[in-house]
């Protein structure tokens, strides 16, 4: 029993002890916070939007406990930048500082901070800057800089266009919910604007929408995040930023021309139309990343060349029933996130139980591939019309094997898995599903290599079709696809 009560002493003893250890500050001047960075970036931001929110870690390696008589943001509220640390918010109940913090030995303390910008009446992205001060009970102060590009948008919302309107501005225009052109009034987009779209913003046409970018000067459609969801990844490149155009019944005589869309939800919806009238023409564009459909239409007459319908969870472009001409374009299905993506090109004469005559569906000098074995998609009903031809296309779909099936198709090259198992990838300048950076120009064979898109397309005397996507030159013997392969 004495023993034991000897031993429980001793137990206690250095409990205490350790307590003691783990217990105890120093005011010395040499023992310090190790900061996770000394500069926290949060990348760029609209003017009166919020940011996303950043952290980083305050660690206490210096063999004793510390205590900080204040961590404040130096400008106070001037600057807009949000900090909360180890839960306490700096706000202006508290004068913008936590004080009384404690951080022991090997432990750590984290910082949260956020941003929303005032207005900087510039025309380009400011500096915003400000210090986090972390004062010791030492005196000894540390800092670190937070530092945001801040840029004044024209921030919109219930926008509706009712008469005929061109889109202008010297700052960049964000719509932060749906933008409606009404029957019988035109949008026009021109060359070289970048329109920014909020999460659930839309462009919903019920008259008509021209968008009239150059080689040189292209028109962008895409989400309001400037930042990056990883340091790698920036938000443009995360599908299902925003929620795309949508062509109603009704809105025919659309044209998009050099023109960019991508990261979307769905990128294009085209309502069920009629096949009198164009209901939309696609010219040296691109359409890319979508968390739905590239293009959609049902029973529309639709014309599109020189054109990229790439990465989509859904189809990168489908059509059911109408009148449709795809000429020069590329269809590639690399969707990263899902292995139940979508065809690259699908098309047939019914869906949700109703008939639509596809009365013409002609592709030609086009290059359709993807990951998957069979990136071609045809379901045709029997009895419903079904013409369509393809001329001069690569195509990653296994070969018809009856005659009737092989009349649709003149001049294809067929790509299968055996010959190209990566999904014919290897012929773009980039295919990076890691980084979700893509790349659809051919790139040049090295020796040896052999890509069949190269000099294979029929030349076509349209001058709409003696350019690429690019505005550059096709030669005597074009390439398939939407661009002419690039030589130094």
């Amino acid at each position: 029993m004495k023993k034991f009560s000897i031993a429980l002493f001793l137990s206690a003893m250095a409990l205490l002890a350790a307590c003691s250890d783990d217990d105890t500050f120093t005011t010395s001047r040499s023992n310090l916070l190790s900061f996770q960075t000394d500069t926290l970036r949060l990348d760029t931001t609209f003017s009166n939007v919020p940011t996303s929110t950043k952290t980083f870690w305050a660690y206490n390696r210096s063999g004793d406990g510390l205590r900080l008589n204040s961590v404040r943001l130096e400008q106070g509220n001037q600057t807009g930048f949000r900090v909360n640390v180890d839960g306490v918010e700096l706000s202006a109940a508290n004068g913008y500082q936590a004080s009384g913090l404690e951080v022991r030995d090997k432990d750590s303390i984290r910082v949260f901070v956020e941003m929303t910008s005032p207005r900087n009446n510039a025309a380009t992205p400011q500096l915003l800057t400000d210090n986090l001060a972390f004062t010791l009970e030492s005196g000894v102060q540390q800092k670190v800089n937070l530092r945001i590009y801040s840029w004044d948008a024209e921030l919109v919302k219930g926008r509706k266009i009712t008469s005929n309107t061109t889109l202008t501005g010297t700052r960049p225009i964000v719509f932060q919910d749906t933008l409606k052109v009404e029957a019988g009034a035109t949008l026009t987009i021109p060359a070289g604007m970048t329109v920014y779209f909020s999460n659930k913003a839309a462009i919903d046409v019920y008259g008509t929408l021209h968008c009239e970018g150059t080689a040189d000067k292209p028109v962008t459609l895409r989400g309001d995040r400037l930042d990056k969801l990883f340091p790698y990844l920036p938000y443009d490149r995360v599908s299902g930023q925003w929620h795309g155009i949508r062509f109603h019944k009704d809105s025919y005589d659309n044209s998009l021309t050099h023109t960019d869309i991508h990261s979307a939800y769905d990128g294009i919806l085209c309502d069920t139309a009629t096949t009198e009238r164009t209901k939309l023409t696609l010219a040296n564009s691109t359409v890319h990343n979508c968390q739905g459909y590239g293009l959609q239409a049902i029973n529309c007459k639709i014309e599109a060349y020189n054109t990229q319908f790439s990465n989509t969870l859904k189809d990168c472009a489908a059509f059911i029933g109408g009148d449709v001409t795809l000429t020069h374009c590329t269809f590639a299905q690399f969707y990263p996130f899902d292995g139940n993506r979508g065809a690259a090109l699908s098309f047939g004469n019914h869906s949700s139980g109703k008939d639509y005559p596809l009365q013409a569906f002609n592709v030609r000098n086009s290059l359709v591939t993807g990951y998957s074995d069979d990136v071609l998609m045809g379901g045709n009903k029997e009895k419903v019309t079904a013409n369509y031809q393809f001329d001069h296309c690569i195509l990653r779909t296994p070969k018809p094997d009856k005659p009737a099936l092989l009349a649709h198709f003149t001049d294809v090259l067929w790509e299968n898995s055996k010959d190209h198992p990566d999904g014919g990838d290897r012929q773009f300048v980039l295919a990076d599903g890691n980084k979700q950076h893509y790349d659809f120009h051919l790139k040049k064979p090295e020796k040896g290599e052999k890509f069949p898109a190269i000099n294979a397309a029929a030349p076509l005397p349209d001058s709409r079709f003696t350019t690429d996507h690019d505005g550059r030159p096709r030669d005597n013997k074009p390439d398939i696809g939407c661009y002419e392969l690039l030589v130094n």
